[in-house]
Parts: structure tokens; sequence; C-alpha cells
């Protein structure tokens, strides 16, 4: 069944400090080459490591497949492929050094590209770039290139992307008599209300939309992409206690909670929910009518034939920026050559190979269900995709879609308003300007700690 590239990806507090600690390690003891030192001859037999995270058997025979490519135009560059990688084992070969370190690295983690940037762990691809003629704004979107640089530093570039976008059951809008899905909020939660469902009990049978950041892939940063807001100031500090979108969408939120019966009732309602990856997913089994989701889930969907019709439509926007329509919130697999490698421009072959070559971004993509990462490969009649996995090329292609900013301590500040977006949703936080001041000081303590 295909995957995410983001499946792996740590979603709760704990585990996402667990994997910054060694990336932490690596930031004070790190000493990259300079940019564009490389000197190993790429026409010469080599053989280059590949460390990534792909584990499932589908995943791991569509890069093997990939590598296949690779070596039928550069036959003289073996790549010796380790799949089922997480970040905090690269980052500590990366320190360690030595000849078993890997040369090329593929993250599913975006958050971290900040810290791979900045302390020199990855390599800057900007030379390697303009050596190879290849003008990045016109081969990648803005959004991905936004989440694979920092602060200049072009470390990594994007191998596949995801998108997320809403998905809602074609029946239920039918019986509730609405003819398409939502477009602005307040249509949103209109429609949300007007599909769920109560029992006798106080109990439900069906909700609309599951409003709760704990459900699936609800987290607050996603459903906060719709407002695109700026988290940080120019010179790095947190602003969300002075951008004027986080209120407004931490009170669509309660809003949305209240008018659906109130958080203790949902999440009682949501405990009764199936795991995200089994068959027994809320929306597959009928009690969400709309959810939030990626790209993926569509050929989820497709394997598994639900007993009713399904589409896709992007996430609502704001009532006051109807124009906004159809942006959404992109990640995705990034991939970078270490610092310590000393075939680089070899390695900066099969990098070139598998973010730009149009054949090969289509052909990985078709394999894993995954949203491409090239604009011409966004374009080409070869990706297979159906209706629904069309909304996401569609979101992709947005120019107001937007990507989570990278920062120096990778994905603290995320983590930090996940935590901050579960006390306002449960009605803990009374005041929330001053929530969200206390907020701002967490992320730049936790940024200035980083520092030192």
């Amino acid at each position: 069944m295909p995957r995410s590239p983001l499946r792996s990806r740590l979603r709760t507090p704990g585990a996402v400090v667990l994997l910054l600690l060694p990336v932490l390690w690596v930031l004070s003891g790190c000493a990259a080459p300079a940019a564009g030192s490389a000197d190993d001859d790429p026409t010469r037999p080599v053989t280059l490591r590949l460390w990534h995270g792909w584990s499932q058997k589908d995943e791991v025979k569509a890069v093997d497949e990939a590598l296949a490519r690779f070596r039928r135009s550069h036959p003289n560059i073996r790549v010796e492929a380790t799949g089922n990688v997480g970040d905090a084992t690269v980052n500590q070969a990366l320190r360690a050094g030595g000849p078993g370190a890997p040369d090329v690295v593929a993250s599913f983690s975006t958050d971290n590209v900040g810290q791979y940037c900045s302390s020199g762990m990855w390599t800057d691809l900007g030379p390697f770039l303009r050596r190879s003629g290849i003008a990045k704004e016109a081969v990648f979107p803005r959004v991905m290139l936004d989440y694979t640089a920092y602060r200049g530093t072009q470390c990594a570039l994007p191998l596949l992307a995801d998108a997320y976008g809403l998905y809602y059951d074609k029946d239920a809008f039918e019986q509730a008599g609405l003819s398409r899905p939502p477009r602005t909020l307040s249509e949103f939660k209109a429609a949300a209300v007007r599909l769920t469902e109560r029992t006798t009990d106080g109990g439900y049978r069906r909700v609309g939309f599951m409003p709760d950041f704990r459900l699936y892939e609800n987290s607050p940063d996603r459903l906060f992409a719709q407002w695109g807001p700026a988290y940080f100031d120019g010179d790095g500090s947190a602003r969300l206690s002075r951008e004027p979108a986080t209120t407004a969408f931490l009170r669509f939120q309660r809003e949305l909670i209240d008018a659906l019966g109130g958080y203790g009732p949902l999440e009682r309602f949501r405990t009764t929910f199936g795991e995200e990856m089994s068959s027994q997913h809320a929306f597959r089994t009928g009690k969400l009518a709309m959810h939030l989701d990626g790209e993926w889930r569509t050929r989820m969907l497709e394997a598994d034939r639900p007993g009713f019709r399904w589409a896709t439509a992007p996430l609502p926007v704001p009532d006051d920026r109807p124009e906004t329509y159809g942006r959404g919130l992109l990640t995705g697999t990034v991939v970078g050559i270490a610092h310590s490698s000393r075939h680089q421009n070899a390695a900066w072959e099969l990098v070139r190979f598998l973010t730009t070559d149009t054949d090969q971004v289509v052909a990985f993509a078709n394999a894993l269900g995954n949203v491409p990462s090239t604009k011409a490969a966004l374009a080409s009649p070869r990706l297979r995709a159906g209706p629904g996995f069309r909304t996401f090329l569609d979101i992709a292609r947005h120019p107001l879609s937007v990507a989570l900013p990278p920062s120096v301590n990778g994905g603290m500040y995320v983590v930090a308003l996940r935590e901050f977006g579960y006390a306002v949703e449960a009605g803990r936080v009374r005041d929330l300007g001053k929530g969200l001041r206390q907020l701002d000081r967490q992320i730049d303590d936790d940024t200035l700690q980083s520092a030192d």
C-alpha cells in the first residue's frame, strides 16, 4: 500500500525532541568543507552510499527502480542503498564521519532543513546548481524551494511532495442537500453542522468534520496554512502573538468545536476511531463526512473501495480571503549531499538525476503515489492522476500554497504550537493574547538555547 513520504515524521513532542538531540550535537561539532570545493572526478568508477527512510516492500522497489534508471545513464556510478534509516541515525553517522557514512541522504523531515543548512552538515548545493546551469526557480515550485533552503543556503532539493486537502463523502453531501464542497470557513462550519448526525444518547453517528487537533493529520500547522501565516520576523523572532491570523484561526477552531457539540463529546467520539493506516479509518468507515488528509489517501481509498462515493477539494479559506481558495500546505521528502562525502561531484550526479530528471520524477511519483516535485513533472501527461489526485496537483501548483518555515532547531516551534493548540481547543486557555505572547517567548527561548 502506498505511503506518504511523511509517514515516518515524528508527531509527538517527546519524539521530536529525541530526533533533535543528535542534530544539536552535530551543530556543535560539524565542520563543513567550503561550498563547491569537491574535486572528485564523477566520470571515474565510484560507489556511493545512499541512506533513506523508505521501508515497505513497494517503496524499496520504487527506490531500486530509480537507482537502476540512474545506473543506465551513469554506468560508472554504483549506488548502495540503505533503507529504513531515520534522521537520528543519519546525524550520528555524519558527525562520526568515516568510510561507512552516507554520501547522499533522503529525509522525510523538512523540519530539520534549517539545521542541516546552518550547521553545514549537508553541503550547499548552490555551486552545483550553478555549475550545471540549473535555474532552480524554473525547475521547482517556489513553495518547495522554501522548505529545502535556509537563509539563502540551498542544502537540499525536493524529492516528491505531500499536499494537504479535503476529502468528502459525496453521498452524505447529496443527502444533506449540499451541491459542492465548502470554499470559505463559514460554508465549512455550516456544512460540518449540517452533515453531523447525533444519537439519542448524545453521541454521534457521524461528524461533519472532526476538528480535534489530535486526529490523524489534523495538527494545527496544517489547518493554519489556510491563513498563510507568518511565524517569524525577518530576524527570526516568533511573531504568532502579533500575527492576526493566529487569533482568527484559533477562535475559529473553538467556534467549530462548540457548533459541533463541544470538545468533550467530540473527543469521546474520536476515541472510537480506528488507526490512521487501517481499514477502520474514520473517513473510510463513514464516521466523518469531511476529512483533512494528504494525497496518499486517494490510492488507499481506491484500493479499499468504501461503500460511498468520495471526492477531494482544497481546504476552505477565511471568508475575507476568498481569492486564496485552492491553496494548501506542502511538505515532502528532501535529499542532500553529506558534508563528509569524498565523492560530492558524483553524489551531485545522483541528486540531480533523482530531483530534476522529469521522467525519473514522474516514474517515482507514480510508484509511490505522491505529488511530483518539479514543474515539468506536475504537468507531465505520463503522470497517473485520477480526479481525486488531481486536486493535490493543483494545490502544489497554486501560487499561494505554503510550507512551514525552516528554523535552526528543526520543528521545536511546531511542537510548541501543537501543544498550545491542544490547550486552546480543550478550553484551558482563558486569555488567548497572553497565551500567544507566552508561546512566542517559549519559541524564542528554544531558538536561543539551540544556538548556545
